[in-house]
């Protein structure tokens, strides 16, 4: 199993301080100034699965309320609201310097028989003919400044093949709608939970990207500040993220320096697994001027 695969696992690996009480770290040697917001959301919901027996999640939501720091780890504290027959409710609350950061309500469901329908998959590049992020990071490597090129080169835990992505450096304005392939890069043997976690931390990946496209803007030349302001995920089925999966986004709307993007995640012989809505901050940055 690859080092960052297993680090990833380590994220998820939470220290139970006391009934209800966990303590999640974040990466060491990262140039980050906040937390990944896709982090929090798996640690929070393994949080609230340490304290659930005999069903899956099915739905998530969440809302990141401060900026989470890096370098001291996270205290989650999970309120077991309703343990039901068939549902059972958590709330979690992830704090750092006293105070809280985020927080996320979800609900658990038993295995029940029921009616099924879903949207088709759209009719896509397949993954196997695309070419792998690291590779096309590579290539724009000598323009990234060099503080930050290690971390910009650095191997990561889950592989992204993006369909029509935008260039990094110079992006011009394109259809909102994106799609891209992703897995974790290993084989893993874990539990249906676990692949629910680490696909939930994958989620909050390029989701905020898809609104900018409309506007050919990115991150990278320092037009933008964006952040995750609230996430939203349903789990129609269960799913092993160590396949590769589509997920199929769009912005519907932009606007007051906020963005609404939605998604729709797919096995690659077409079933509907997980959907994901997500509000983000999209600031234009200002530029300075002189006095």
């Amino acid at each position: 199993m690859s080092e960052p695969v297993t680090a990833l696992l380590n994220l998820l690996d939470l220290e139970q301080l006391e009934v209800n009480l966990f303590r999640g770290e974040s990466p060491e040697n990262e140039t980050n100034q906040r937390v990944f917001g896709g982090q929090v959301i798996a640690q929070a919901l393994n949080a609230a699965y340490r304290t659930v027996e005999d069903r899956l999640c099915h739905s998530l939501h969440a809302y990141f309320i401060r900026p989470g720091d890096p370098d001291i780890p996270i205290i989650y504290e999970v309120d077991r609201a309703r343990d039901g027959g068939s549902f059972t409710t958590r709330r979690v609350i992830a704090i750092q310097h006293g105070r809280q950061i985020f927080n996320m309500a979800c609900s658990f469901h038993v295995d029940e028989e029921g009616w099924h329908h879903q949207h088709e998959m759209p009719q896509v590049e397949g993954h196997e003919s695309l070419m792998p992020m690291e590779e096309l990071r590579a290539k724009i490597a000598d323009k990234i400044p060099e503080p930050f090129r290690d971390t910009f080169l650095r191997p990561r835990a889950v592989e992204i093949r993006e369909i029509d992505p935008m260039h990094m450096l110079k992006p011009t304005p394109k259809p909102d709608i994106s799609h891209l392939w992703f897995k974790i890069a290993a084989e893993i043997d874990e539990s249906p939970a676990i692949h629910q976690c680490l696909l939930a931390y994958a989620s909050d990946m390029r989701l905020l990207g898809t609104a900018q496209r409309r506007h050919g803007v990115s991150w990278l030349t320092g037009e933008v500040m964006g952040a995750s302001l609230d996430h939203s995920m349903w789990f129609h089925e269960p799913v092993r993220f160590d396949d590769w999966l589509l997920y199929s986004m769009d912005a519907p709307w932009a606007g007051g320096a906020r963005s609404f993007n939605r998604g729709k995640i797919f096995t690659e012989d077409g079933r509907l697994v997980a959907s994901v809505a997500q509000e983000g901050l999209m600031r234009p940055n200002r530029k300075r001027t002189k006095d």
